[in-house]
């Protein structure tokens, strides 16, 4: 009963332990399907928030904000505090009485000071409008990287559903070949075709598996692609969900003039260099106020307070001989006065601060008479970096609508040829069937019927491609109207 029982439970904790495993191994495959499965705002958005480039340029805007903030602050005034406290030996300057002392003193001062800019050629109002085209720079140049990134995320997508379906298209002409394999190795067997026939067959297949391997490189070499722009680790068996992309196969609406027009409004680039114009232009009235001169207010508030002042207390009256007399005859009577005598009381350090309290509120003035021609030299400066920043934005202006005009070409190629390679496809089907017959009739050989199958399997690869290439066109089309 004993040996039972050990066996039982060694049974029970096995089939346990081995059901267990079988849970975590299908839950870890459940979950590892899950986290291979991806939409297209998924790649996009993990994408964007693991980019260096894109958050590099979100710092960027973030030093652009603050230092616009900083450029309205400095229209407020300043205020600032001082306090110190120190011991004096030898011969030192009593600060309250202002006379010459040998005794040790300790002493301290505080107090507060403010001032604030009244005018100074109107150069804080223009830094302040100069910091916030620069925070619309940063905006848009923050708002680029991230459609650029967008844009190069979504080729990326179609270009592995693309690789996907011309691996799929391949697969399935290896089903056709493989097939006729079959049935030519049967009618080899009952003698009705030569074997070469049969030999030309499996080497079409060899060739066709070749290119499968090919297929499938290139397949995972797209995933690898999109998962370094996502930068995540590369993930064989991502699936993506088809549903996020629309291929359309009508002709783009819209013209190379319609575009072209549409991306000077819309894209973030564009909007960038205007920005970036009228700050050079901010620049030029900055260095201008430098002619003009600044005119502040200041004031000022303060105390001191030393160790050796001291406060005298009325105590007694005596009575002094001055020195005089009255003289009545040979009788001389000497003259006396009251004196108030005093008693020394050291003054606190509160009483001190409160009784030494001052105030000081004044305008100040400061005119640029001569400076080395430097204001002149800073305004001509500013005037040349202005035309560069034109010329920069022209050049990129120019380019926008060169790379828009040749994407507008390849577009409408691409359109042509897919609509060509559908006629095309239609054609080779029909062929191919009428070959398919007639080769199983045995009316042609093997060579001639490979021929039209490689027409049709050719064509077939070559439309899906066409398909997913004008694809790519009209995304990049969409891309510069900022759609």
């Amino acid at each position: 009963m004993e040996e039972l029982k050990i066996s039982w439970l060694t049974n029970y904790y096995f089939m346990r332990t081995i059901t267990i495993t079988v849970i975590l191994f299908f839950l870890g495959s459940f979950v590892s399907a899950q986290t291979n499965k991806f939409n297209l705002k998924q790649c996009i958005d993990t994408a964007i928030k693991n980019n260096f480039r894109v958050n590099q340029t979100g710092l960027q805007l973030q030093v652009a904000e603050v230092n616009m903030k900083q450029a309205k602050a400095n229209l407020l005034p300043n205020l600032n505090g001082r306090a110190d406290y120190g011991f004096n030996f030898g011969r030192n300057v009593d600060p309250i009485t202002n006379t010459f002392t040998n005794n040790q003193l300790s002493s301290s001062n505080a107090g507060l000071g403010t001032s604030v800019v009244l005018f100074n050629g109107m150069r804080l109002q223009n830094i302040i409008q100069q910091t916030n085209y620069n925070y619309r720079v940063a905006e848009s140049d923050y708002q680029q990287e991230k459609d650029n990134l967008t844009l190069n995320v979504i080729l990326a997508y179609m270009q592995v559903l693309g690789n996907e379906d011309v691996l799929g298209v391949s697969k399935a002409q290896l089903l056709v070949t493989k097939k006729q394999i079959e049935r030519m190795e049967v009618l080899v067997k009952e003698g009705t075709v030569g074997v070469y026939q049969l030999t030309d067959m499996k080497g079409q297949m060899a060739n066709e598996e070749i290119g499968i391997i090919n297929l499938e490189n290139s397949f995972q070499q797209a995933k690898l692609n999109l998962c370094q722009l996502m930068n995540v680790s590369y993930l064989p068996g991502m699936e993506l969900d088809r549903g996020e992309i629309l291929l359309s196969t009508d002709l783009y609406p819209q013209s190379s003039a319609q575009v072209i027009e549409s991306a000077m409004r819309q894209m973030p680039v564009v909007k960038s260099n205007e920005y970036k114009i009228k700050s050079a232009e901010k620049s030029i009235n900055i260095a201008k106020g430098s002619y003009y001169p600044t005119i502040s207010f200041n004031g000022s508030t303060g105390s001191s307070y030393s160790s050796l002042f001291a406060r005298s207390i009325p105590t007694t009256v005596s009575e002094v001989q001055t020195g005089n007399y009255i003289k009545n005859g040979t009788v001389r009577t000497p003259v006396f006065t009251e004196v108030q005598n005093y008693n020394s009381a050291k003054v606190g350090y509160g009483k001190q601060m409160n009784n030494n309290l001052g105030f000081f509120a004044g305008v100040s003035m400061q005119v640029p008479l001569f400076n080395n021609l430097q204001v002149r030299n800073r305004v001509r400066l500013a005037k040349i970096n202005r035309q560069t920043v034109k010329l920069e934005a022209d050049n990129l202006n120019y380019q926008l609508k060169q790379n828009i005009e040749q994407a507008w070409l390849n577009m409408n190629a691409s359109f042509n040829r897919y609509n060509v390679l559908q006629e095309q496809l239609a054609n080779f089907e029909e062929s191919f069937r009428a070959a398919e017959v007639r080769f199983e009739n045995g009316v042609i050989n093997a060579a001639e019927f490979l021929i039209a199958k490689n027409n049709l399997d050719r064509t077939r690869l070559n439309l899906v491609q066409g398909k997913y290439e004008y694809a790519f066109r009209t995304k990049l089309l969409d891309f510069y109207q900022g759609k």
